[in-house]
């Protein structure tokens, strides 16, 4: 069995990461799993880059140019997706015998290509693009059930506007699809997806991403803490994300907000991902940027320095580094919203906070701090939930199952 993993990206940004992770995860277990990209950063002869001709450069510059029709747009991601590489010539020289796809717009495939895919396709969904009219996260629209059409995105009250336009290409090319399983990496995409009208009719099952645990573990919090020379007497928060300051669905100002009412003394903050090297606001606590990381090792070590991980997203789907951190034993402070209560046990191994209060984050920061013992308790927790349920060998078997019954000639049960 040949499973290809197609994504834009290799190593870099958290879809990447995810899908990298599950085609390491497939090897191991001795399947000839290869990967598909349009930005490759690593040397893995295994890894094929796509080339970008003249004609993905014009059509990139069309889904552009397209854009600015909507001059009051708001600042989030939007992917009309017109344009594409030539990967047709790049799968025919690998031949799979499955083709999963995670992360592919912005210049990678396009959504007409989709229908010239004549192999069997499972599809992770890594954010709500994939059924929606070209958002990436609708920030509660709901308009995907219905088809979209004047997006508030867009700031359009036209019906017929760039969404819809969006919305039926991808119709059209669903349709041709021979065979497809649409993979929600949480229980909330799974159900969001299957609500929606692209794929209600479509395969829609829930199995998330995998994580390696022997690279993610609690490291002895002294040395780890000695290491990154962050102080040794302090209670150490810890916030992180692409971007983690500028972009808004990731929650900073309620983090800000959170920690500015925090009574919990000698405490510090911890940001990292930041593209900046500048804070953006004055907190009533020693703030320290600790920049992009982008080994897991350097990763793993900067969980287990920290006494409590809090992710303040206002949509999030599963994230990598709830995981992640839980992994390192490590407890998480999240708001109730997307895949989040798929892997925090409310006060078991991190604590659910009332979306967008930010009085209810600092409960949930307080709640972990304020009472060693508990913290302690907390963190042992933590890391059994990953073990159980996300492990690199529990996840990868499961899509080993879900794989061969694609491949199935009396395919009549889906896993």
């Amino acid at each position: 069995m040949k499973v290809l993993i197609v994504n834009k990206k290799d190593i870099s940004g958290g879809a990447a990461r995810a899908a990298h992770r599950l085609y390491i995860g497939l090897k191991k277990q001795g399947v000839d799993s290869q990967m598909m990209v349009m930005e490759k950063y690593s040397d893995d002869p295994l890894i094929h880059k796509v080339a970008t001709g003249w004609l993905n450069k014009y059509t990139s510059r069309f889904d552009k140019l397209v854009l600015k029709l909507y001059k009051k747009r708001k600042e989030d991601i939007f992917s009309p997706a017109f344009s594409s590489t030539n990967f047709m010539s790049a799968i025919n020289k690998v031949n799979p015998d499955i083709i999963h796809l995670h992360w592919i717009p912005r210049g990678f495939l396009s959504i007409d290509s989709l229908a010239k895919i004549n192999k069997p396709i499972v599809w992770s969904l890594h954010d709500m693009w994939p059924y929606t009219g070209g958002c990436h996260y609708d920030n509660d629209c709901g308009k995907f059930v219905e088809g979209c059409g004047k997006c508030p995105m867009l700031f359009s009250g036209k019906k017929n506007d760039l969404s819809k336009n969006v919305f039926k290409r991808k119709a059209k090319a669903y349709d041709k699809i021979r065979k497809l399983t649409v993979v929600g990496l949480s229980t909330w995409m799974a159900e969001q997806a299957a609500a929606s009208e692209l794929f209600r009719n479509k395969n829609v099952i829930n199995l998330p991403n995998c994580i390696d645990t022997k690279v993610f573990y609690p490291a002895d919090k002294t040395n780890a803490r000695q290491k990154l020379k962050i102080p040794l007497n302090k209670n150490i928060v810890l916030f992180g994300a692409m971007d983690a300051t500028s972009d808004k669905r990731k929650g900073y100002k309620y983090l800000k907000k959170a920690l500015d009412k925090l009574d919990v003394k000698n405490t510090e903050l911890l940001i990292f991902g930041n593209r900046d090297d500048t804070i953006p606001d004055q907190f009533n606590m020693r703030v320290n940027l600790i920049g992009n990381i982008n080994e897991d090792n350097n990763l793993a070590e900067l969980y287990s320095a920290a006494d409590v991980v809090v992710v303040p997203s206002l949509q999030e789907n599963l994230s990598n580094v709830i995981m992640e951190s839980l992994a390192c034993g490590t407890p998480v402070v999240a708001f109730k919203t997307g895949g989040n209560e798929d892997l925090i046990e409310h006060k078991q191994n991190g604590y659910i906070a009332k979306l967008m209060d930010a009085d209810s984050l600092r409960k949930g920061i307080s709640w972990l701090l304020e009472d060693k013992n508990r913290l302690t308790k907390i963190s042992g927790n933590c890391r059994q939930k990953v073990l159980h349920e996300f492990d690199e060998e529990v996840v990868a078997q499961k899509y080993i199952r879900q794989y061969k019954y694609l491949l199935s000639p009396n395919e009549h049960t889906s896993l």
